[in-house]
C-alpha cells in the first residue's frame, strides 16, 4: 500500500527550521528535524557564565504579529509561548564626552519629548517628521516585500503602484541610509543613533539602502523580552512541533543531502544513517550548500556570495558581574566619536574597529527594578567585527586591545563592570565561524549593501527540486521575526511542492495531535 503521509527532513533547528517543522507537522507531514547541536535555537543560544545563563545571540522579540500568525495557523496563541513583556524604554544611548543620555520609548510622545530635551525643539520636530516617514515606508513595503514569497524588482514595482513608488522615490533614488538621515537631522548624534539600524541587517550605514530606516518603525511597534530568555522561545517552539508529531533529533549532523534523479530525496547523517524523504528543508547558511558542506550534488542550489559581501560579525563578551556608575536599561548603546571609521575599519580594512560602538544588553533589567546594588547581573556586550573567522584567527593580540578600548568607552560614559576572568566568556568571529559553518562568522547572511541586495537573497525554493531553504540567510532577511517568516514561506512552498508531485492533501486539526512519535529523540 502506498504511503499516505509524505516525509520531510528539516536540517537545522534555528527559528526558521522550527517554524517550518511546526507548520508542516501540523498539516500531517511526517517531519524529522535533525540538528548537530544539543538542542534547538541556532543563533538563539546561551552561554553559562559563572553559574548564570546569558543569552548570547538575539536578546529581544519584535514584530510580534509574525508569531501570532504562525501560532494561529497551528491552533495555538501567544499564551503557549513563554511570557512576553513589552519594554517601556526601547534603548538608552550614550556618547563619549557627553554627560547627557537619550532614551527612546515605546510611547512615541515620550520619545519626541526626550529628543527635544536632548537636542532642542527643532530637532524634535524633525524627529516627528522622520517617524511619519518611516511609518509610511514600513506600510508601503510590508506586503510587497516582507509578506512576499520572494520579490523581484519588477514584480515589486508593479505591486507598489504609483503611491508606493512615490514614497520610495521620496527617499532619493539609490540613497543610502546615512544620506537620508542627513536630510532629517542636524544633530550628528541623532544621525549616528538612527544609522545604527543598518547594523541590524549586518550592514554599513554608508552602503545600506535608505529603506532600512523602517527598522525604527519595527521598534516603535513594540520590543518584548521573553521570560527565560530567547533560548526559552526556541525550546517552546520545538515542544510545539514535537506535540504535533515532529521527531526532533539532537547531536545529528548531516553529512550530505541525497538526490535521486536530480531531486532531493533525503539526507545521510555523519553517523552513516540515511533518512529518506520526499523533500528536504535546509535551515542553515545557504553558502554551506555552495561550499559543498552538504555534498557536491547540491552546490548549485543557490548562487555563490563572495566573502567580501558578507555581513557583520561581532566580538561579544557574555558577563555575569556587578556594574556601577551608569544606570543601565535593557538595551544600551555607547557611541564613540568617529562613527565612519568603525565601518571603514570593518568593511575596507577588515580589522576590528578602533572606535567601535558598544552594545550592552542588561538582561536582568526591564520593566521592574534591576538587580540589587553590588549584585552580579547578566550582560551581553557586543562590538561589530569583520566576518573573516574562516580564514584568519582573532587571537588575544588583536582582540585584547579591542576589549580594552570598549571598556574605556563604557567607562568614559560612566559604566564600570567589575568582572573577573571567570565572570566573562568572549566570542570572536572565529568562534562564530566554527558554530555556523560557511559564514566566516557573519551573523546576518549577505550584507544589505545597495538597493538590489534586497532581491538577491535566495527564496524558499532552491534550484534543486525538492530542496527548500529557511533562515536569516534567505528572504526576507536576518533577525528572529524575519527568520520565522522565512520558515513560514518555506513550509508553504514545500507543501505546494508535495501537492504538485503527489496525490496528497493535508488535513489538519486545530491544535494538532499528540502521539507517541511526537517525543523528542536525543541521539547519542
Amino acid at each position: 500500500m502506498a504511503r499516505s503521509e509524505p516525509r520531510v527532513v528539516v536540517v537545522g533547528a534555528g527559528i526558521g527550521g522550527l517554524v517550518s517543522a511546526l507548520l508542516l507537522a501540523h498539516q500531517g507531514v511526517a517531519v524529522t528535524l535533525v540538528e548537530s547541536a544539543s538542542g534547538p535555537g541556532g543563533k538563539m543560544h546561551r552561554l553559562r557564565v559563572d553559574g548564570a545563563d546569558v543569552d548570547a545571540g538575539p536578546t529581544v522579540l519584535t514584530m510580534r504579529w509574525v508569531f501570532e500568525e504562525i501560532l494561529a495557523a497551528v491552533g495555538a496563541t501567544l499564551a503557549d509561548l513563554p511570557a512576553l513583556t513589552r519594554l517601556d524604554v526601547l534603548a538608552r544611548h550614550a556618547w563619549r564626552g557627553h554627560a547627557q543620555t537619550l532614551d527612546l520609548y515605546a510611547d512615541a510622545a515620550r520619545s519626541v519629548e526626550a529628543v527635544g530635551d536632548f537636542a532642542g525643539a527643532a530637532e524634535a520636530r524633525r524627529f516627528e517628521a522622520f517617524c511619519r516617514e518611516v511609518r509610511t515606508v514600513y506600510r508601503t513595503l510590508e506586503t510587497p516585500y516582507l509578506r512576499s514569497a520572494r520579490p523581484d524588482f519588477f514584480g515589486m514595482v508593479r505591486s507598489l503602484g504609483p503611491s508606493g513608488l512615490g514614497t520610495l522615490s521620496g527617499l532619493g533614488p539609490f540613497a543610502t541610509l546615512w544620506q537620508t538621515l542627513g536630510r532629517h537631522f542636524r544633530d550628528p548624534r541623532l544621525r549616528q543613533l538612527f544609522a545604527r539600524y543598518a547594523t541590524y541587517c549586518g550592514a554599513s550605514p554608508w552602503q545600506a539602502p535608505a529603506t532600512l530606516e523602517l527598522v525604527a518603525q519595527v521598534e516603535m511597534d513594540g520590543v518584548w523580552t521573553v521570560d527565560g530568555g530567547m533560548h526559552a522561545l526556541a525550546r517552546r517552539m520545538a515542544d510545539l512541533a514535537a506535540a504535533r508529531g515532529a521527531v526532533l533529533r539532537w547531536h545529528s549532523p548531516v553529512q550530505r543531502i541525497l538526490l535521486d534523479g536530480g531531486r532531493a530525496c533525503g539526507v545521510q547523517l555523519a553517523s552513516g544513517e540515511t533518512l529518506a524523504a520526499d523533500a528536504v528543508l535546509f535551515n542553515g547558511d545557504p553558502q554551506a550548500l555552495v561550499q559543498g558542506l552538504l555534498g557536491d550534488a547540491v552546490r548549485r542550489a543557490v548562487p555563490a556570495v563572495p566573502a567580501a559581501q558578507r555581513s557583520l560579525s561581532a566580538v561579544t563578551w557574555a558577563v555575569h558581574a556587578p556594574t556601577s556608575g551608569f544606570e543601565l536599561a535593557h538595551h544600551n548603546v555607547f557611541f564613540d566619536d568617529d562613527y565612519a571609521s568603525e565601518f571603514d575599519d570593518i568593511f575596507r580594512h577588515r580589522r576590528l574597529p578602533r572606535q567601535g560602538t558598544v552594545y550592552v544588553c542588561a538582561q536582568d533589567r526591564g520593566q521592574g527594578a534591576g538587580p540589587d546594588r553590588g549584585a552580579a547581573e547578566r550582560l551581553l556586550c557586543l562590538v561589530n567585527a569583520p566576518a573573516d573567522g574562516d580564514h584568519r584567527s582573532f587571537d588575544d593580540v588583536e582582540v585584547d586591545p579591542c576589549e580594552f578600548r570598549s571598556l574605556g568607552l563604557m567607562r568614559a560614559c560612566g559604566l564600570r563592570i567589575g568582572a573577573t576572568h571567570r565572570q566573562v566568556r568572549r566570542t570572536t568571529p572565529q568562534d562564530f565561524a566554527r558554530r555556523f559553518p560557511a559564514t566566516g562568522g557573519a551573523l546576518y547572511g549577505q550584507a544589505t549593501h545597495g538597493w538590489m541586495t534586497l532581491f538577491r537573497r535566495p527564496g524558499a525554493a532552491s534550484a534543486v527540486p525538492g530542496l527548500f531553504l529557511a533562515g536569516g540567510g534567505v528572504h526576507p532577511g536576518p533577525g528572529v521575526p524575519m527568520a520565522a517568516l522565512s520558515g513560514q514561506r518555506a513550509a508553504s512552498a514545500l507543501m505546494a511542492h508535495l501537492a504538485s508531485t503527489r496525490r496528497w492533501h493535508p488535513v489538519a486539526t486545530s491544535g494538532g495531535t499528540s502521539t507517541p512519535s511526537a517525543t523528542t529523540v536525543a541521539t547519542p
